[in-house]
């Protein structure tokens, strides 16, 4: 898939793109894409205001950036969102392959709904001729109820050909309502599902499956690949993540999808950030709908973001090309932010484009 202009009859904005998702998408389907309390971090992101400085010079901009040893084009990361062939029959294949045209990165849900090798080729597939030996996606892991079997996992995304681990915390128990079609499941999973919810069964049912920090611990030993935990809200987690050994933190409510209520992802970057100083990536996810949303994440110190929702839109509107092109609408939005805030680069967006002081030591 070559990263050429859109075709002129796709649609002209996210909005659309979601309308025409929507519109495509069996009810049922669409609302288990919409479910959480989304709103939240959304709307964290949308109150921000920004400073305009005109007159500086701008001339040669862009949006490069290295992380974790990889030279991407921009900073949008896909997010990982579980079985997309319910979105459109690409599936993951699809959003790999458009990712890489766009000079991004992919992450691969544990829960895919195609196998890691199709889709790690699909990354190839998709780079230009030129990139052909780039980094392969990033593993998004979920513990498997013990480490043997998160072992196994781990190794076949990495025989795959995954460059990193994602290793995702935060939901341990993820209801849902959806009923899978039988043509969609998790196919790079071993067949073992978790303990239905009863009386008793929430602390020593799925609460005992989970992981805690001694199994981050034996995680950081199992790869010699960039390890980020996925999930983390609070200073403290975050700051006992980097005595783990861990390459990056990715501050994330999960879309609001585990726990309604809980602080936006926005609230507890900043904190973060300042707590982790500079000395691994940290990286906001949840509430991103747009180039302006990426800006302020950015602003407040994140070093990239990951984009869920609205790249499934255009997936499930316009399969890969979709894809594509909502990557390319943000990255466009992102660009006319920088030029009027007067930022050439993704290092000189900073405290200052909202108003706010730089942090203190």
């Amino acid at each position: 898939m070559a990263a050429e202009a859109p075709s002129p009859g796709l649609p002209g904005s996210l909005q659309a793109y979601a309308q025409l998702a929507q519109a495509s998408l069996d009810p049922a389907i669409w609302r288990y894409l919409s479910e959480g309390d989304s709103a939240g971090n959304a709307r964290a992101l949308q109150q921000a205001t920004l400073v305009p400085r005109p007159l500086r010079a701008v001339r040669g901009g862009h949006t490069r950036l290295q992380l974790l040893g990889q030279d991407l084009e921009h900073p949008f990361l896909l997010a990982p969102v579980a079985y997309q062939r319910l979105f459109h029959a690409e599936g993951e294949c699809g959003s790999a392959m458009a990712a890489a045209a766009q000079g991004g990165q992919f992450l691969v849900s544990s829960l895919a709904s195609q196998p890691l090798k199709h889709i790690t080729q699909a990354v190839r597939d998709g780079g230009p001729p030129t990139q052909q030996g780039a980094p392969g996606p990033w593993f998004q892991l979920y513990w498997q109820g013990d480490r043997e079997r998160t072992a196994r996992l781990l190794q076949r995304a990495l025989h795959a050909g995954c460059s990193a681990v994602v290793f995702t915390v935060d939901a341990p128990v993820k209801p849902s309502s959806l009923v899978l079609p039988q043509q969609v499941r998790a196919v790079n999973l071993e067949p073992a599902p978790l303990p239905a919810p009863g009386p008793g069964q929430v602390f020593d049912g799925w609460m005992a499956q989970a992981p805690q920090w001694s199994d981050l611990h034996w995680l950081r030993s199992q790869t010699q690949l960039p390890l980020l935990v996925k999930g983390l809200l609070h200073v403290e987690d975050a700051l006992a993540a980097l005595q783990a050994g861990c390459d990056g933190i990715v501050v994330s409510n999960h879309g609001g999808r585990v726990l309604a209520g809980a602080q936006t992802s926005l609230q507890s970057l900043g904190p973060i950030v300042k707590a982790v100083a500079g000395r691994v990536p940290v990286l906001l996810d949840s509430g991103v709908r747009s180039g302006r949303d990426a800006f302020v994440a950015l602003a407040h110190g994140a070093s990239a973001v990951l984009l869920g929702r609205p790249y499934l839109w255009g997936l499930a509107a316009h399969g890969a090309l979709g894809v594509a092109h909502v990557l390319r609408l943000v990255r466009d939005e992102l660009e006319m932010h920088m030029a009027l805030c007067g930022c050439a680069r993704l290092g000189d967006i900073g405290p200052h484009c909202l108003g706010m002081p730089p942090p203190g030591p």
